[in-house]
């Protein structure tokens, strides 16, 4: 038996290898990428903790800022200078009843400066266009430490 007939024999081994390993190349790109996003998401919540405790609020739990941020901010930093997005926001910033029982409310200082910081460091950018907004607002110390 020459080794060139026994090659062609089995020549089906060598191709089904050729695409395992293949398949093995693609599956590990992919979770690379995966890791290395699970690892940026990480370090801007770690960062947004930090400046939140240094801004003087609790440290929150990193990992649920991972799963509602993750690497981009997620919904917080989608046109956040939209009408519809300062209307829902001013909404959110009233007395908490709903139908014709909710009020507009002055809010507290604080619970908007939390936004202003979470803009800052998932999408500096926005913040710009958003900043006049924020300072336009009527706030106080509303809420008791």
């Amino acid at each position: 038996m020459s080794p060139t007939r026994f090659a062609s024999q089995h020549r089906w081994i060598y191709v089904c290898t050729i695409l395992v390993l293949l398949a093995l190349v693609v599956v590990g790109i992919i979770q690379y990428n995966g890791v290395r996003t699970t690892d940026d998401a990480h370090k801007k919540a770690n960062q947004l903790a930090d400046e939140l405790v240094a801004a003087g609020y609790s440290r929150p739990d990193t990992a649920g800022i991972v799963r509602t941020l993750g690497t981009d901010g997620g919904n917080v930093c989608d046109d956040p200078g939209s009408a519809l997005k300062s209307g829902l926001w001013k909404i959110h910033l009233s007395n908490g009843a709903g139908g014709p029982g909710q009020r507009p409310v002055i809010s507290d200082r604080r619970a908007v400066e939390a936004e202003a910081i979470i803009l800052g460091v998932y999408c500096p950018d926005k913040l710009e266009k958003i900043q006049d907004k924020i300072d336009d607002l009527k706030t106080d110390d509303t809420v008791r430490r």
